[in-house]
């Protein structure tokens, strides 16, 4: 038992890291090119600038879907009460 709690904990160590890590970079990336952008072309800033934070919002999203899958694990891991059946079934 003790060894699914570890590998959980370390799954959603790398969830939240990982997710974090990747939003980070692409929001770089994109604030980046925005900023290319709205230098090269300065009369499409205002629009460029909605789409920059429609892609932003939806990068954000994809992060907080990662926290709330590592925070379900965390909680209420399902793989625990998989192995106290699987135990039980076993008769110890």
């Amino acid at each position: 038992m003790e060894t699914v709690i570890g590998f959980t904990a370390i799954a959603v160590a790398l969830l939240i890291g990982l997710g974090a890590l990747g939003v980070g970079i692409g929001m770089g990336l994109l604030g980046g090119r925005f900023l290319e952008g709205a230098a090269r072309q300065p009369e499409l800033a205002p629009m460029l600038q909605t789409k920059m934070f429609l892609v932003v919002a939806l990068l954000d999203a994809v992060a907080m879907i990662g926290v709330g899958v590592a925070l379900f694990f965390a909680f209420a891991n399902p793989f625990i009460a998989q192995l106290q059946a699987a135990q039980a079934a076993a008769g110890g």
